[in-house]
């Protein structure tokens, strides 16, 4: 249960800070799909997907820069002792099901 609220409070808290700001025009139209913390607190890997996906690269680049940036603000917001390692990954999943909803109307 513990882990699940921090898990919510790391998604809602990253996600408003990359929305308002991080002022890195690569960053925008981001959204953050989950974050997982590990069971010892030290890392949260965090799912996210692009708008526009032809600058994937771009992005993602642009995420791990602001990483340190995001972790200082999480300091004043969340209550933990030890904020985790960030980690942005790429959520495939999203991509994954418009393609099959895509074969699925063609077939049809």
């Amino acid at each position: 249960m513990k882990l699940e609220r921090i898990n919510t409070n790391l998604q809602r808290e990253i996600s408003h800070i990359l929305a308002e700001e991080v002022k890195d025009k690569d960053i925008e139209f981001v959204t953050i799909t989950a974050v997982e913390v590990t069971n010892d607190l030290s890392v949260a890997k965090i799912y996210v997907t692009i708008l526009n996906d032809g600058k994937r690269d771009q992005t993602m680049e642009a995420l791990a820069k602001a990483k340190g940036f995001v972790r200082s603000q999480l300091f004043d917001r969340v209550e933990m002792r030890k904020i985790p390692d960030l980690r942005f990954i790429y959520d495939e999943s999203v991509a994954r099901g418009q393609r099959i909803e895509n074969l699925i109307k063609e077939a049809q």
